[in-house]
């Protein structure tokens, strides 16, 4: 009979290693296997309760889960800790729902959580720990083609960015994913994110609610993504906001802020100017503003004023409006008519050339309907058609 060493020296030819066991009567596999039900042990001993599953359990709480499923499955490892388990953690069945590789070790298993160990190596000690869901968020995220059809689009992502600026719209930290729905606008990553379908809501392999969307962004791209992708993108993100939807809101509401007045007018002059071009079209050339004082003493020094024209002016229009934010209004009003904007260039008394910028062509009618939609709030769904010289549904 050859001897033992004989026999391993040719059981390591056919590539077969033995593992040796220590004085204990285990072997290294078998010590690790112990020490790992221990560790779970101990985590019973601290928080009173078995280790579970979940993306938003803490990273050595899951790797625990993931490894008590698989010595509760394992015939071997549960007869090597069976006489230790003073918790009964082997009585009750696998839960797992983290779908991970069975012959993974535990470098890999926090690899697979989206763990990035230190260079020491040390599972103990992270430097980075991201979860399975998170990479796969940052990865829809990243991954955007081209959008053929961004034409549609492009104006929308205009129209918002003129809604920002005049205060129709703002912009306030992302909460719910039920705030994620078929036309609702976003910031993420720096770019606005526009949602312009969204599919069949199911139910996910972790549980939840989730559904496929498709996601324009304003540099022409756009993504297939999961709506919870983008849920998560927007709370990791410190910037992250959603854009709110149109409203009168900012400009008129209960609360009294550091522009807001108990009343205000809007204006619309006329001026008495003998310049050829506003001569020739007195009765469309307006000039529309927002005041909290008298009208009338707003253009007494009208003469010279640029603002006015050097000239005398009218009062056509006015419209009296409670609690209002002056300079939003204001705003919102310009840019409304922005594409009829009196293109003229003049020179005050110095001979110093200037565009007057509160001006426009535009029918006192359409200035009227525009500011009952501004009232009832409806202004946001519609725009001024200069070719009809008439507000036109967007």
């Amino acid at each position: 009979m050859a001897d033992l060493s004989e026999d391993e020296e040719l059981l390591a030819e056919l590539g077969v290693e033995l593992e040796t066991s220590k004085e204990g009567g285990h072997t290294p596999r078998e010590e690790r296997m112990i020490a790992g039900f221990e560790d779970i042990q101990r985590f019973v001993d601290t928080h009173g309760r078995a280790p579970r599953h979940g993306e938003d359990r803490d990273i050595f709480e899951r790797l625990y889960a993931v490894r008590l499923d698989r010595i509760r499955e394992s015939e071997e490892c549960r007869a090597l800790v069976l006489s230790i388990d003073r918790q009964g953690l082997l009585d009750k069945p696998p839960t797992a729902s983290e779908h991970l590789g069975d012959d993974l070790d535990d470098e890999a298993l926090l690899a697979e959580l989206g763990v990035e160990p230190t260079a020491s190596d040390d599972i103990s000690v992270l430097k980075h720990v991201r979860s399975r869901e998170e990479i796969k968020a940052a990865e829809e995220i990243a991954n955007r083609t081209r959008c053929a059809d961004f034409d549609r689009f492009k104006p929308l992502f205009a129209q918002v960015q003129k809604d920002l600026d005049a205060g129709v719209r703002r912009t306030r930290p992302f909460e719910l994913k039920a705030e994620i729905e078929t036309g609702r606008f976003f910031i993420v990553g720096g770019q606005k994110a526009y949602v312009a379908e969204k599919g069949e809501v199911f139910t996910n392999d972790q549980g939840r609610l989730d559904a496929r969307l498709r996601v324009i962004f304003d540099n022409g791209t756009e993504s297939r993504m999961l709506m919870r992708s983008l849920q998560r993108a927007l709370h990791k993100d410190e910037t992250g906001r959603r854009i709110t939807d149109p409203s009168a809101g900012p400009l008129f509401g209960d609360d009294e802020g550091e522009d807001d007045v108990e009343s205000g007018t809007i204006y619309v002059l006329r001026s008495k100017s003998d310049h050829p071009t506003v001569a020739a079209n007195r009765d469309v050339i307006h000039k529309i503003g927002v005041t909290g004082g008298d009208v009338t003493a707003r253009i007494s020094g009208a003469k010279a004023d640029p603002t006015f024209l050097f000239a005398d002016a009218e009062v056509v229009a006015t419209y009296e409006l409670f609690n209002i934010n002056r300079a939003k209004l204001e705003t919102l009003i310009h840019n409304f008519f922005s594409a009829a904007r009196l293109d003229l260039e003049m020179q005050d008394r110095f001979g110093v050339p200037f565009k007057p910028r509160e001006w426009f062509l535009v029918p006192l009618s359409a200035i009227n309907e525009a500011v009952e939609r501004i009232r009832d709030g409806s202004i946001t769904e519609f725009c001024y058609n200069v070719t009809d010289a008439q507000l036109a549904p967007r």
